[in-house]
């Protein structure tokens, strides 16, 4: 068996990241930046207005008060004709450029317009230099990196592509995923079981994880154990980026899936993790001519081994083909609220609830009847870490967990 370091190497030196392709940011959300991303613009480009207003030199209006001529009226989109000698303002609207000789903006509600005269009578605080505008280039400046290499494109990141001249992008995209539940014993969630029979939450737990991924989920539903089934099913699986069955990879008679994907080309490249729950783990990939490869996990069929597997190992495999320059998960340091005592001859991820209390992470266990009890992690929002043997872990002891 090998350990989860060893394990979470393997899976990061076999999968590598997808080819990127170019495309608009139309299509580019949940994508991950292939390159950097740099401006050709100053941000903003010019001394701008943060208000509607009038443009003014603040040493004309030190204490806030004074009267001063009215040069034009700059909207936004255009440029100032005039600029700004002792005495004199330009009406602005906000977002418009700033006249030359103008280190401040009034605020319009501030001032009282004389049309006869072309006059504004200026009321308010004391004026400083910057107020009520942004100097050029004061946000961002031309040449700068806007995104980095590896970020996972949301809206904002979208917007700022967009302002500092990206409308195309490389990005690496979000794999399709497929899923397939295997054992004679599942029936669909909408029909209710018969004797021997359970209902497969798997295919749908994993769908939800898949998204939650920001990854392409595929159902396709159950596999039976029989042979020419489960073939004909996984043939259509490896069609896709990636492939998780759910269950059929221990050691019993009709544990079928690792001699049918060895059957199909698929190279094993573990099989068996030294962790509870999750110790049946499957890995391995299709390498095909002309195509991309195709990474394979066999997951253990219990729901809870299944999701555990699934946010340590198949989750930092799509990170890894996405692109993302940290991949593995990030343990949290948090306080152990209550005594647990931990027992086995492996690491156990137990289900846990991690909250937040005057500023420190703090943890509890939940209880569990094993890796059946799906309904375990409900409450759960993470997986807290316990080594090897049998130890009480006291109240009050940090120890490592992982957010969901």
């Amino acid at each position: 068996m090998l350990s989860v370091p060893e394990a979470f190497a393997q899976i990061l030196r076999t999968v590598q990241p997808a080819t990127p392709r170019s495309c608009s940011l139309f299509e580019a959300t949940h994508g991950v930046l292939a390159e950097d991303a740099v401006s050709d613009v100053n941000i903003p480009p010019f001394d701008k207005a943060l208000m509607d207003g009038f443009a003014v030199r603040s040493s004309d209006v030190p204490d806030g008060t004074g009267t001063l001529l009215i040069q034009e009226v700059i909207y936004a989109g255009s440029v100032p004709t005039r600029s700004l000698e002792a005495g004199q303002t330009s009406q602005i609207m906000t977002g418009a450029p700033l006249p030359e000789g103008a280190d401040a903006v009034v605020q319009i509600e501030h001032c009282q317009i004389n049309e006869a005269e072309q006059t504004v009578q200026i009321k308010t605080t004391p004026v400083a230099p910057g107020k009520n505008m942004l100097y050029r280039a004061s946000v961002l400046e031309q040449g700068t990196t806007v995104v980095k290499a590896g970020t996972f494109l949301r809206a904002q990141e979208i917007g700022a592509l967009a302002e500092t001249g990206s409308p195309q992008i490389s990005v690496r995209c979000r794999p399709s995923v497929a899923i397939l539940a295997t054992g004679d014993e599942l029936v669909p969630p909408e029909q209710r079981p018969e004797a021997g029979q359970i209902r497969n939450s798997n295919e749908v737990m994993l769908h939800s994880q898949i998204l939650q991924a920001d990854a392409r989920p595929v159902p396709l539903g159950i596999a039976r154990d029989e042979r020419s089934h489960l073939r004909e099913k996984i043939q259509e699986g490896l069609k896709s980026d990636f492939l998780l069955l759910s269950g059929g990879v221990s050691a019993g008679e009709l544990d079928l899936v690792p001699s049918e994907l060895a059957a199909a080309g698929v190279k094993q490249v573990f099989h068996k993790v030294n962790l509870k729950p999750g110790k049946p783990l499957w890995f391995g990939i299709l390498e095909q001519e002309g195509r991309a490869p195709c990474y394979i996990f066999g997951l253990p069929g219990n729901p809870v081994s299944s999701m555990v597997c699934f946010e340590l190992f198949v989750r930092s495999a799509l990170r890894q083909y996405l692109g993302f320059p940290d991949p593995m998960p990030q343990p949290l340091s948090a306080r152990l609220t209550a005594d647990f005592q931990s027992r086995g001859d492996r690491p156990t991820y137990q289900p846990a609830r991690i909250d937040w209390s005057e500023g420190e992470a703090t943890v509890t266990p939940l209880k569990s009847m094993g890796s059946a009890d799906l309904h375990a992690t409900v409450a759960a929002n993470g997986i807290a870490l316990f080594a090897t043997g049998n130890q009480l872990y006291q109240s009050g002891l940090s120890i490592d967990t992982f957010l969901w």
